[in-house]
């Protein structure tokens, strides 16, 4: 299918979101589209949204002074790799070629470093506030086979040949970086399949592995990378290869919603607990989620030692890197970030990169905090969800958005 008839098909579709864009809801004291002059109302004055990335300075970021820098520095020169050649490159270059003289093992040198060659910018919500939620992610360990036998009945899809990326940015210029998903039926596209049916339709997309356990299967998905340790012993890796375009829906949500859990109980561990005790009732509860997320087997070069490759496509330091949302936060860029321990008041202050996103990080504030591989670090990203603050470092010449 080319781009002309793309267009033609999403034509529509794209006239209808334009005329959805413009209904809202009054605000609240707002006069109403049916008595705009109604007696007692008060129209509240529109203020504009507050710019994403506002000047800082280094003074602002608590515990700057403090980091282990020497920590940070393998995944900075893993962004420096990451954003060779890309357009935005010239604007990196003369901070990634200024880092080869420095010594990594002296803290000082690294912060005047970055003193030198960058400018803090705080992450500022719309509504002007600067305090956004920091979440965890990690990188699980399951259990498989290539072929399915009585343990491993659950099938680890690749990407379905049917399923349609269409980038809008190449109908639509305003629509850079905006893409969906489908597929085609006649003449038409049509959503794809949303996780029930993928599940039920198990010939739809091709099997990868077979593994064990569905809720293991089901945070992989949330996770986005992995390993799989096969009979043999020998372990797979498998990265995030693609998704069927339904959003993403919180399981957790609805069993807080249905009363199975508490809201200080839904966290991946108590969902798993929950799924331990209430089989019969899990694959009704995991369709409540319509997004379903395929993978590849990841070569050879992202050896065990290595983390799993982020967006960014360089691997991923544990307790080093986080995910974004990057129509705020440029990809590569240094992050520092403020905010607590897992389910504690203590600090965690660090210097970190960006150099991954998900599906669920969406806002200007807004983090997911790789944890690293294995239970342990599973233990971890699955009890943060923390309240925090991000400052994001900008070479000069990379104007904040």
């Amino acid at each position: 299918m080319n781009k002309r008839q793309c267009a033609l098909l999403l034509a529509p579709l794209l006239l209808l979101l334009s005329a959805c864009a413009g209904l809202r809801e009054p605000a609240k004291g707002a006069p109403s589209a049916v008595c705009p002059v109604c007696p007692g109302a008060v129209e509240a004055p529109v203020l504009p949204p507050a710019k994403p990335l506002q000047p800082a300075s280094w003074e602002d970021l608590p515990g700057w002074a403090e980091d282990n820098l020497s920590a940070a520095w393998p995944a900075f020169l893993q962004s420096c790799r990451g954003l060779a050649g890309k357009p935005q490159w010239p604007l990196w270059r003369p901070a990634c070629d200024a880092a080869k003289t420095v010594d990594a093992t002296d803290n000082q040198a690294l912060r005047a470093f970055f003193e030198r060659q960058f400018q803090p910018f705080i992450a500022t919500n719309p509504d002007g506030s600067r305090e956004g939620m920091i979440t965890g992610y990690y990188e699980p360990l399951l259990i498989g086979a290539r072929k399915r036998d009585s343990a491993n009945r659950f099938p680890l899809h690749s990407v379905p040949k049917d399923l349609l990326t269409i980038e809008l940015g190449d109908i639509i210029p305003e629509l850079k970086n905006k893409r969906v998903r489908g597929r085609l039926v006649g003449n038409k596209v049509l959503p794809y399949y949303p996780r029930a049916e993928i599940v039920e339709r198990e010939q739809v997309a091709p099997v990868l592995l077979w593994v064990e356990d569905p809720i293991e299967l089901f945070f992989l998905q949330i996770q986005g990378s992995g390993r799989v340790r096969l009979p043999s012993g020998d372990l797979v890796r498998v990265g995030y290869a693609d998704q069927n375009g339904h959003p993403y829906q919180s399981i957790g949500r609805v069993l807080i919603e249905r009363g199975e859990l508490k809201s200080g109980e839904a966290s991946m561990q108590g969902i798993q607990a929950w799924a331990r005790a209430n089989p019969a009732k899990l694959d009704e509860l995991l369709n409540t989620n319509p997004s379903y997320v395929f993978f590849r087997e990841l070569p050879s070069k992202f050896g065990p030692e290595a983390g799993p490759p982020g967006a960014l496509g360089v691997p991923l330091l544990a307790e080093r890197t986080i995910a974004i949302d990057p129509r705020t936060t440029p990809l590569g860029a240094p992050v520092f970030l403020a905010t607590t321990q897992p389910n504690s008041s203590l600090p965690l202050r660090r210097l970190v990169m960006a150099q991954d996103t998900g599906g669920a990080i969406k806002g200007v504030v807004r983090a997911d905090f790789f944890w690293g591989f294995g239970a342990e670090a599973g233990a971890q990203a699955g009890r943060m969800k923390q309240s925090g603050q991000m400052w994001v470092l900008l070479p000069p010449g990379v104007a904040p958005k």
